[in-house]
């Protein structure tokens, strides 16, 4: 059942969510207004409402970029951290073995200085640049006595392991310091997005909001058709397998005394309780801020959202869109179950997790709330892909 679909040439992205159709007259209106929207720009130099409008999508869309970015070096960091804070601690322990080991060596030199004995010089042992210095300006260790030999060994062995985890250090902190780097540079370009965007839209007047709030109702309106079109196609495919269903089970009923009954294989339920469980938690979350990087209880981005869903479900889900969409199997959009991981854009930036009837649950963008929305949001093209994770 499942399949591959190919990637979609990416569509103008503009947030929408399901509305009622509009009347006759509302529509002409719309319309009128969408044409007055997509005129030249005016002679002062001016962008169109469109142009701005294209501008601002864009802005978010790299906004959303460059969160996927912030959350992969963010996750990174955290796990080099941690790797260094590990290797740390092992050089802590393999220096106070470092120091127990030379001490042991300190009080062989002082028993030698005491007695004046003939052993080979301990203290000079100490003292060399390296242990294999000492061996090697001396040929003197086959007079060490057994216990000499073993605590130079102990010594030689600590000092090199205690050499090689520095080393393993210094080079995880320097790992460490170029994630951070990463970390700084997406979340920098992040702010500047959407530093950007704001911009835009506050230089737009009060009447070229009321227009684009117009263009978005319609859209609003395309999307939701588009839709319930799905949903139509959903439930006649359905209703097809289940009468198909239905005929097997007669035919198998009728050949049973003849020991060749068919009947056609049970459904996932398992696959079903599980996004059971993540869609309940979604919609809980429900109004909720979108918020760049965020992964909850208060606040989401894309990802962070359908993670810990699943999550909720006892599924991992890797932190970032572009390693969702490879957590699970392909299949087509007329295909899509509730639970499903519906992604967006050739980039693969944005994801929502489907409810059914063409219906999404996602955290849209900076300045929006989690809610229900028609996975044709942002147009038929700008859907990469749908996804079961489970």
């Amino acid at each position: 059942m499942a399949s591959h679909r190919k990637s979609r040439p990416a569509g103008t992205r503009v947030a929408g969510i399901r509305t009622p159709a509009l009347a006759t007259a509302a529509l002409t209106s719309v319309a009128l207004l969408s044409q007055s929207a997509n005129a030249a720009p005016e002679a002062d130099g001016k962008p169109s409402l469109e142009e701005v409008e294209k501008k601002v999508d864009d802005l978010y869309r790299q906004a959303e970029s460059a969160t996927d970015k912030y959350n992969a070096a963010k996750e990174k960091t955290a796990k080099q951290r941690k790797r260094v804070d590990t290797l740390l601690d092992g050089v802590a322990q393999r220096t106070q073995k470092l120091n127990e080991a030379r001490e042991k060596l300190g009080s062989f030199a002082a028993a030698q200085y005491r007695t004046g004995a003939s052993v080979p010089d301990t203290a000079t042992f100490l003292l060399a640049d390296t242990p294999q210095d000492y061996f090697d300006r001396t040929q003197l260790m086959d007079r060490m006595t057994g216990r000499q030999k073993e605590a130079v060994d102990d010594y030689v062995t600590q000092q090199s392991e205690t050499m090689k985890e520095r080393q393993e250090a210094t080079e995880s902190l320097e790992t460490l310091n170029e994630t951070q780097g990463d970390l700084k540079t997406a979340k920098a370009t992040v702010q500047r997005k959407l530093a950007d965007a704001r911009e835009l839209l506050s230089k737009l007047t009060a009447e070229e909001k009321a227009r684009l709030a117009a263009i978005e109702r319609e859209k609003q309106q395309e999307a939701a058709r588009k839709a319930d079109e799905l949903a139509r196609q959903q439930a006649a495919q359905q209703q097809a397998q289940e009468e198909e269903a239905a005929q097997q089970q007669d035919s198998g009923s009728s050949s049973a005394g003849s020991g060749s009954s068919t009947s056609t294989a049970p459904a996932d339920s398992s696959y079903a309780t599980k996004a059971e469980k993540a869609l309940a938690f979604a919609r809980a979350q429900i109004g909720k801020p979108y918020v760049w990087g965020a992964v909850g209880p208060g606040s989401y981005d894309c990802s962070g959202l359908t993670q810990a869903a699943w999550k909720a479900a006892g599924v991992t889900l890797p932190r970032t869109t572009y390693d969702q969409v490879d957590a699970g199997t392909t299949v087509p959009v007329s295909q899509a179950q509730p639970g499903d991981l519906v992604f967006f854009y050739d980039d693969i930036t944005h994801v929502g997790i489907y409810i059914g009837n063409g219906m999404m649950i996602h955290a849209p963008k900076p300045g929006t709330y989690v809610r229900e929305e028609s996975i044709y949001y942002d147009g038929e093209s700008s859907i990469h892909s749908v996804v079961r994770p489970a």
